[in-house]
């Protein structure tokens, strides 16, 4: 997709070098390129304000930097006035308004339709309810558990909308999932999953199709949400994902909901069938040429290669990493928001499967050659230092253990407070080894009564 020149473009280009700098690890301008699939002189152009990415660009640097949707196409497109008022700034020359006032007027109501459709679907449905509250204000957090349950069980009557607009609430919803935010994720679910439903059931055809793979997304979402929830419910969102992606007949959508069903699976201790499911649902998709289609096969392969360890298969487990690894340097940087096949999340994923076999001393090589700032959400980065943290543990070296678990707060604070992680905390909490602030962290995550 080609970017187009536009206007300067302040707002965004700051926005964009703010969020980068944010980051902690900061993260460069080569990194941030390398992530989205251009080069670092594009990235600095962004910054500059000489380019203004295009929407789907843009949706990806939104992930990668942790910027809100909206916030981030709000700079990109901001909302204009009359036209050669507003747009004549004391910095803008006569003839470069003109020029761009002439732009405007070829492209100003194409302009203020998409800014209409992404700044009310990308934080919903366009309806506060949808956007996880049931007023307008901002949202409130929910209990995952609680709220997985509702959405599951007891969903809230919901009328029926688009399909467009039901793609942007699952993308905002995808958006929580890679800030671990989970709390606010689970209070968009119960409308998110209400409103996919019933509108999958007013459609007929192509349309339809469509729904119901929006409808599997959604509920694999939810899957994700309760087993990082270690909540039963995981079973129930596996399935009807299955069921709906089946119905839609969309690869990708099948593949990502089987690799669901097969981690709630694998958590029951069913770790052959687990395997059995991802081997079947990953031949399914060898021919297929696609990105996401690619992209759900290296996910199958790396839970694969997870779930083959939980079985003490150290060859097929690593064989596995390296085939989803084999994808990522076939089909390059460009779709690696999608994929799973990074060379950190392959060496990411190696260091879980030492874990799962009990060889933790195997998993400090593959540690060493990852650089955290390479991972492109908080909860990717979270999930790094969780299996670093029990890397550590494995190892008995507390200092370390502990290190990393204070690293999971720092990039997301929920992700310190799942289960085993707190698990992990409450281990060191009643050790020998004393080590300053443990207690007051464990207080902190809930891992020990305050």
């Amino acid at each position: 997709m080609q970017t187009t020149t536009a206007p300067p473009a302040r707002d965004i280009g700051a926005l964009v070098r703010s969020r980068r700098h944010a980051l902690r690890p900061r993260m460069t301008q080569a990194q941030l390129g390398a992530v989205l699939g251009y080069s670092a002189s594009w990235v600095c152009r962004v910054e500059s304000g000489e380019l203004v990415p295009p929407v789907p660009v843009l949706l990806r640097i939104a992930a990668a930097l942790g910027i809100p949707t909206d916030e981030l196409l709000a700079a990109a497109h901001p909302p204009r006035r009359v036209i050669g008022t507003d747009l004549a700034s004391p910095r803008t020359t006569p003839s470069r308004a003109a020029t761009v006032a002439r732009d405007d007027v070829e492209g100003e109501q194409e302009d203020a339709v998409r800014r209409r459709y992404f700044l009310t679907g990308a934080v919903g449905i366009g309806s506060a309810a949808l956007a996880g509250t049931a007023a307008a204000g901002p949202r409130r957090a929910a209990d995952p558990g609680t709220a997985l349950e509702t959405a599951l069980f007891q969903p809230p009557p919901a009328a029926p909308s688009t399909v467009a607009r039901l793609t942007m609430a699952l993308h905002g919803a995808r958006e929580d999932f890679r800030r671990a935010e989970y709390r606010h994720l689970a209070a968009r679910l119960p409308a998110l999953l209400a409103t996919v439903d019933t509108t999958r059931n007013t459609l007929t055809g192509h349309a339809r199709e469509e729904a119901h793979a929006v409808a599997a997304r959604a509920y694999s979402l939810a899957c994700e949400l309760a087993i990082k929830s270690r909540s039963e419910t995981s079973w129930v969102a596996a399935d009807r994902a299955l069921t709906a992606a089946r119905a839609s007949g969309h690869a990708p959508a099948i593949g990502e909901a089987a690799r669901m069903l097969s981690v709630a699976m694998r958590h029951a201790g069913r770790h052959h069938a687990a395997l059995d499911l991802l081997t079947r649902t990953c031949a399914q998709l060898d021919d297929a040429s696609d990105a996401d289609a690619q992209g759900v096969r290296a996910s199958l392969l790396l839970t694969g290669g997870y779930t083959a360890a939980h079985t003490g298969d150290r060859a097929l487990a690593l064989d596995l990493v390296d085939q989803a690894e084999d994808i990522g340097r076939r089909h390059g940087a460009g779709h690696r928001l999608t994929l799973q096949d990074t060379p950190e999340q392959c060496d990411g994923m190696r260091i879980s499967i030492f874990n799962a076999l009990g060889r933790p001393d195997d998993g400090i090589a593959p540690m060493q050659r990852i650089n955290p700032a390479a991972f492109p959400t908080a909860e990717r980065r979270a999930r790094y230092y969780t299996d670093t943290a029990r890397m550590w543990h494995q190892l008995g070296n507390h200092q370390r253990t502990y290190a990393a678990l204070r690293s999971i707060e720092r990039e997301a604070p929920e992700e310190a407070r799942r289960p085993s992680v707190r698990a992990l905390t409450a281990d060191l909490v009643y050790t020998s080894v004393r080590l300053p602030g443990v207690r007051e962290f464990a207080a902190r995550t809930g891992a020990v009564p305050g």
